[in-house]
């Protein structure tokens, strides 16, 4: 049934990038924090290696993933089979967060298209890759990608994406520290 495998090699790499969404999960290192699970679209996970992945952070309301990076790096990404043969696989390991002023920012950025509600790369060093049969997920039919984030971001603009941030993103839920909110806004 499961199976592990020591690399992303073609038969993962095609799942992965066969899936429009996927899960990151993460959590704090105190036991009485919230642990955090996250969907992911928008075209925003790159594989850079056999056994590192990056995806693109795009504003949102909270910044838990950032935050629970940031304390102690553990996370989890997984994908779902939700149409063909059921499958799920997760990819284990340690993140760090890429912000925009940081010097590696600019190497990292051009793996991704452009969205203006950038706010951070996570990249993942991968230490273990598992799938399961993912028989209990159901058939879904995609549809397509949504508007909303990225209409909603270029009606903010640059100034009013930065300000958001301050405002929702300097902490997570446990009172964690998020991003450097003085950091400029970038198109990524």
């Amino acid at each position: 049934m499961g199976k592990t495998y020591p690399m992303i090699d073609d038969s993962v790499r095609q799942f992965i990038q066969a899936q429009p969404v996927f899960f990151v999960g993460s959590a704090p290192l105190d036991p009485n924090g919230n642990v955090n699970v996250s969907p992911k679209g928008l075209d925003t996970l790159r594989i850079l290696g056999a056994l590192t992945v990056a995806y693109l952070d795009l504003t949102g309301s909270g910044i838990e993933t950032v935050a629970h990076l940031k304390e102690n790096g553990r996370i989890v990404l997984m994908f779902c089979s939700f149409q063909g043969p059921p499958r799920i696989l997760r990819l284990y390991g340690r993140g760090h967060v890429v912000e925009p002023q940081q010097g590696d920012f600019p190497d990292l950025a051009p793996h991704f298209p452009e969205y203006e509600a950038t706010r951070a790369i996570v990249v993942i060093e991968v230490s273990r890759i598992a799938d399961s049969c993912g028989y209990g997920v159901p058939l879904l039919r995609y549809e397509g990608e949504r508007d909303q984030l990225s209409a909603w971001a270029r009606n903010r603009g640059p100034e009013g994406l930065k300000n958001y941030r301050v405002e929702k993103n300097q902490r997570s839920i446990d009172g964690l520290p998020g991003l450097n909110t003085t950091a400029e806004s970038v198109k990524c």
